[in-house]
């Protein structure tokens, strides 16, 4: 339950991220992990490319060093689900941190 859960944070700021500029799987496992979370590559790129799929972020592919990365952005799908969240996320750092 514990892992579903910080999957969903996880992609609350993937979307945060994505909103302000292009991001790549590794960027943000480093991001992440900045935040506390400890994700790998098996967990990574199967939640971008979920959300590819629903639309939330689009991908476009650059060749860097000889490799190819996928460069992530938000959608406008993206960006209403992202807004919806937030307010969503607020009310409930409210009632959390009530007395």
């Amino acid at each position: 339950m514990q892992r579903e859960t910080e999957l969903a944070f996880i992609k609350l700021h993937i979307l945060h991220h994505a909103a302000k500029e292009e991001v790549y799987g590794a960027g943000l496992m480093e991001e992440l992990a900045r935040h506390g979370y400890r994700i790998g590559a098996g967990v990574m790129y199967p939640a971008l490319a979920k959300m590819e799929k629903q639309d939330l972020i689009s991908c476009r592919t650059e060749n860097v060093g000889g490799k190819q990365r996928k460069y992530y952005r938000i959608t406008e799908n993206g960006r209403h689900l992202l807004a919806e969240m937030k307010t969503k996320v607020e009310e409930l750092h409210e009632e959390l941190n009530e007395e």
